[in-house]
């Protein structure tokens, strides 16, 4: 959405026609909410930016065609490594020379991904954050063998489809989530320890810390497996890190498939 609305020509894949006509309504409803601000007194500009948005926008189920004619191909599929890296090595085949790759991955190691393409100095992480639209901040994340040309340019997209670029080294996590998700484990554990209860260490860190959520909130709004797998990832790349132990608290609540909001349970029941 947010490329598209800034110019730029995109084509979205995914695995059914179904879901790409979901995808698409989401996207125009998306835009309405955006043009309802941005055009508040102007209701032709916000139907023509609509519309003008919407022609940059093409669907496709098959990403091997799709990127014979592509510059920049952002992955953003399931958090798992073996799927990824067979997307990239098919991808990689079949994408012109000059064509960058990125991973919208906010726990896996872009090192790992490029790896399984041929392509390793055109390739990097472009980590967005939700929702997109927005949230400004957009994570560039360049790895020991990722050019300074492919890093200009992911930087240059970066600002082209109006987020502010951050950059980091390929570590755990990156920058937000190397320090949100030990944040979340910890409040986790001072529960398990009985050192006070979710809703009270929630509002201490809405009215103490100024955060927007508490970090059982976030927890339950992020998903409780996510971030599950996020910090069994972790620990098992750095298992004598205390930061990344996992949680009992947690693993339970998983186990009993209380994921959060999606669920309609997680550390909060939802209705």
């Amino acid at each position: 959405q947010v490329a598209a609305a800034s110019g730029h020509t995109v084509v979205l894949v995914d695995q059914s026609d179904e879901i790409l006509k979901k995808s698409t309504k989401g996207i125009e409803e998306s835009l309405k909410r955006v043009t309802k601000k941005k055009f508040a007194d102007k209701p032709e500009a916000g139907a023509e930016f609509i519309e003008k948005t919407l022609k940059n926008l093409t669907t496709s189920t098959d990403a091997v065609t799709v990127v014979h004619s592509t510059d920049l191909v952002i992955e953003a599929i399931v958090e798992n490594q073996e799927i990824k890296n067979e997307l990239f090595k098919r991808l990689d085949k079949f994408a012109p020379e000059h064509t960058i790759f990125a991973s919208n991955t906010s726990s896996l190691q872009i090192t790992q991904l490029a790896n399984s393409t041929t392509r390793q100095d055109r390739f990097g992480g472009l980590h967005f954050f939700n929702p997109v639209p927005m949230m400004k901040l957009v994570e560039v994340i360049k790895t020991p063998m990722t050019s300074q040309k492919t890093f200009e340019s992911l930087m240059d997209f970066s600002k082209a489809v109006g987020k502010s670029p951050v950059s980091c080294k390929d570590t755990p996590g990156f920058i937000v989530n190397r320090l949100l998700v030990p944040y979340m484990m910890e409040a986790v554990r001072l529960l398990e320890r009985g050192d006070a209860s979710k809703e009270d260490i929630d509002v201490a860190m809405k009215l103490g810390a100024g955060y927007p959520m508490g970090p059982f909130e976030l927890l339950d709004y992020v998903g409780l497996d996510t971030s599950k797998y996020i910090i069994d990832g972790w620990h098992s790349l750095e298992p004598n890190n205390p930061l990344f132990a996992p949680s009992p608290l947690l693993n339970k609540l998983v186990e009993e498939k209380k994921l959060g909001k999606k669920t309609g349970e997680g550390f909060y029941k939802y209705k």
